[in-house]
């Protein structure tokens, strides 16, 4: 599996090669360091370790810092991959070019925060009807029983916390790799908000 660290920039729009105008999500991708290589002779599976952003020495723990070689400074953001398709060394800079040839991504990020939300809006209630004598408009209506057990049961849908949740959007087009200045642009959306830190693979569901 293929897969690096990326930033989400934001939307535009290009043309395809039969002419058609595509709304494109643009990502932006910064160095992501290899600092170490997992092997099946000493670890039991194959697998590279890749990370990015520096981390400040001194939020840096002991145990964490001997994560890294001595060359390569401590990265806040650090993911395993196993059975990467292509050889790489200890200290390389990976960059878009490791998705080339590659039709279909699945892209995880965190999701924008909505605060908290009531079940309308949450999970799509179609609420109550809106006319002056009503009296029940937006509430979440019963949320148990009235007699034995008389509880609400776990998993029930009511007002709550919404958004800022991690998320997977699944295979999404390629569009246009621009290896020059390091972005790739997809067809759809992606998580999260624009500058937001987001983790591009290759699709596990289709084909390339």
């Amino acid at each position: 599996m293929l897969g690096l660290y990326a930033r989400k920039i934001g939307m535009t729009q290009v043309f395809d090669e039969e002419g058609n105008l595509l709304p494109v999500t643009v990502m932006r991708f910064d160095p992501n360091v290899v600092v170490a290589k997992k092997t099946k002779e000493a670890d039991g599976y194959a697998a590279v370790v890749v990370g990015i952003n520096d981390a400040k020495k001194n939020r840096v723990t002991k145990a964490r810092a001997g994560i890294f070689p001595e060359n390569i400074s401590p990265k806040k953001n650090v993911r395993e991959l196993r059975d990467f398709e292509k050889e790489v060394a200890i200290g390389d800079s990976l960059g878009v070019e490791v998705l080339e040839g590659t039709r279909y991504v699945d892209v995880s990020g965190i999701s924008k925060g909505k605060g908290f939300q009531g079940v309308l809006r949450r999970w799509g209630y179609s609420g109550g009807p809106s006319s002056h004598g009503s009296k029940f408009h937006r509430a979440a209506g019963s949320t148990g029983q009235n007699t034995y057990p008389a509880r609400t049961f776990k998993n029930k849908k009511m007002p709550g916390r919404m958004g800022r949740e991690n998320v997977t959007m699944l295979s999404l087009r390629v569009v246009k790799i621009d290896a020059e200045k390091q972005l790739l642009m997809v067809k759809g959306a992606v998580p999260g908000i624009n500058k937001g830190l987001v983790f591009v693979r290759s699709a596990v569901k289709k084909g390339r």
